[in-house]
């Protein structure tokens, strides 16, 4: 049962934009029930929590989880709570449900929840969408959380990892696993178009998909076919699906990746908010670093991973010398995140085997030199020896971009990661993206208070009210007396990021207090292990449509 408690001496920062101002909040239960101007005397039976200095605010919305085993590992999402997130949306390119036939485990991105084999029998019973959800219902968590269907995992579902144009009956068999997702409360349909085998769907094919997701009133979510060279055409893609479909656009991780396409970002904000002006619904996410993460098979060409095969081409000679020409000369159709960085901005970071333990925490470059190689050989001989996919770092974009992108009225934030704990290892760590414990405290540290790119009002409406609004989470994202009890207590003078590329492992300082539904879960920065979140659903929820 949640208690009373009574939040005074803050200022109110209510997620609207509006300016802050000094106001009393009292929660009872699950729900805000009254914001007063301060000096009443506190209500009998409350727990009084002074917030003198502090900013009282709703809880951040991360529109770009990828929590997906970490919060069914335990729920608690420590990495993110400690920045004050109170939501997480999860679902780009691949979710655990619908399960794909003949796949090994459900998690091929995400990995194994906490390597707990168990999850891979239960999760092939998962032909739903909504199962996964309900999955995580049972294990609980500190945050209220909700998930666009995989795009990848509705291809899969119907062609497994083939490329190639889909029969009517494929496209039939997406469009049925797309329409149950939407019944089931997904958010719309996630793409990856860089990324095989969700690259392998054309454009006609993601039209036929997002037309269950237009007429659920959904959104079609996407990391566009290029970041790149031909961003504006990626973009041009993604706005014909939208057109074609009815669904709403919604861009994953805003940003313009390799210095040649640095400034495409400026045509492609005209372009957009030429299609805002006319009225298309448009909105965007972005993290805030100049490094991107991925796979390190995500410098070789889409078409060597076809049927999942990519380790038995690197061990035939003839098709590895294929992949290593399609590396040195890219054609112009697919994303050369290798090249795009370069040698010297790739970090690759998930290197399991004992042999390689002396990379930890060098660039590819460093790497190669090491080993006597050049650095696409290097790739290619590191992505064959790995057990699993290499997590990597890419450096691609300009801090220039990132300033200028946040200036748009329609863009938010995403972390593109998972919210894990650390644990209290300090120094050298290099096992993953500062985004994961950073991003949220970023804006609000360096953003808003340093550098003055954001009002501190509009620095907290772009993480609530904004995404509240785009994804229709009622009574969400903003501080007003009857909403649900999602929120914040920070110091704005101490609020920050302290993860970096080097060590990524460091929490955020600066958020003292968290309540998610009115239950407290982060107390004077500590996580109170309670899992009071909520499974959220996006608008096409129990409402089925015909096929």
């Amino acid at each position: 049962m949640s208690p009373t408690v009574w939040i005074t001496g803050g200022t109110l920062i209510d997620g609207t934009g509006a300016a802050g101002r000094q106001r009393d909040v009292l929660m009872d239960g699950e729900r805000i029930v009254r914001i007063s101007e301060p000096g009443l005397a506190a209500p009998e039976g409350a727990e009084v929590v002074d917030a003198a200095g502090m900013v009282v605010a709703p809880g951040f919305i991360d529109v770009m989880s990828h929590s997906v085993s970490s919060l069914l590992s335990d729920g608690l999402s420590v990495g993110k709570v400690t920045q004050g997130v109170t939501t997480e949306i999860m679902g780009e390119g691949w979710t655990p449900a619908p399960a794909v036939p003949g796949e090994a485990h459900a998690f091929p991105i995400h990995g194994v929840p906490n390597g707990d084999e168990s999850w891979t029998e239960r999760a092939r019973g998962w032909t739903r969408f909504g199962d996964w959800m309900a999955a995580q219902e049972e294990v609980g968590a500190a945050v209220n959380f909700g998930s666009f269907v995989g795009g990848t995992t509705v291809r899969m579902v119907a062609r497994g990892h083939a490329a190639g144009e889909s029969s009517p009956e494929q496209i039939a068999e997406m469009r049925r696993v797309t329409r149950e997702a939407m019944e089931d409360g997904a958010y719309g349909v996630a793409t990856a178009l860089i990324y095989p085998p969700g690259s392998y769907a054309s454009t006609d094919e993601l039209v036929a998909v997002c037309e269950e997701v237009g007429r659920a009133g959904g959104i079609y979510i996407t990391h566009m076919r290029s970041e790149g060279a031909a961003i504006l055409e990626g973009f041009a893609e993604a706005l014909e699906i939208s057109d074609r479909s009815g669904a709403r656009l919604h861009i994953y991780h805003l940003k313009a990746a390799g210095a040649p396409s640095w400034p495409k970002m400026e045509e492609l904000l005209e372009r957009i908010n030429a299609e805002r002006a006319a009225g298309k619904d448009i909105h965007a996410d972005m993290y805030l670093y100049t490094a991107g993460g991925s796979g390190l098979a995500a410098s070789c060409p889409p078409w060597a991973s076809e049927d999942d095969q990519l380790k038995d081409r690197l061990r035939d000679r003839e098709t590895r010398a294929k992949i290593r020409a399609a590396m040195q000369e890219p054609d112009g159709t697919w994303e050369p995140l290798g090249g795009l960085a370069g040698p010297q901005g790739v970090y690759p970071l998930g290197l399991s085997l004992p042999e390689h333990a002396d990379y930890r925490g060098k660039s590819l470059g460093e790497i190669a030199t090491l080993r006597g190689q050049d650095w696409i050989e290097t790739v290619l001989d590191l992505i064959e020896a790995e057990p699993e996919g290499i997590g990597t770092l890419y450096h691609l974009m300009t801090e220039e971009n990132i300033q200028r992108q946040l200036k748009e009225p329609w863009v938010m934030l995403g972390s593109d990661a998972a919210g894990y704990d650390p644990g209290e290892q300090e120094g050298g760590f290099a096992g993953g993206h500062p985004r994961a414990l950073g991003n949220f405290t970023r804006l609000l540290g360096r953003y808003v208070r340093e550098l003055k790119v954001l009002s501190l009002e509009e620095g907290v409406r772009r993480m609530t009210g904004l995404p509240a609004e785009h994804l229709r989470l009622t009574d969400r994202g903003e501080l007003r007396e009857g909403a649900y009890a999602d929120v914040v207590v920070f110091d704005p003078q101490a609020i920050g990021d302290r993860a970096t590329y080097t060590e990524s492992n460091r929490l955020s300082v600066g958020v003292r207090d968290v309540w998610v539904n009115g239950v407290q879960t982060l107390k004077n920065g500590r996580h109170t292990q309670a899992l009071p979140g909520k499974r959220l659903y996006g608008p096409g929820a129990g409402r089925p449509t015909a096929p």
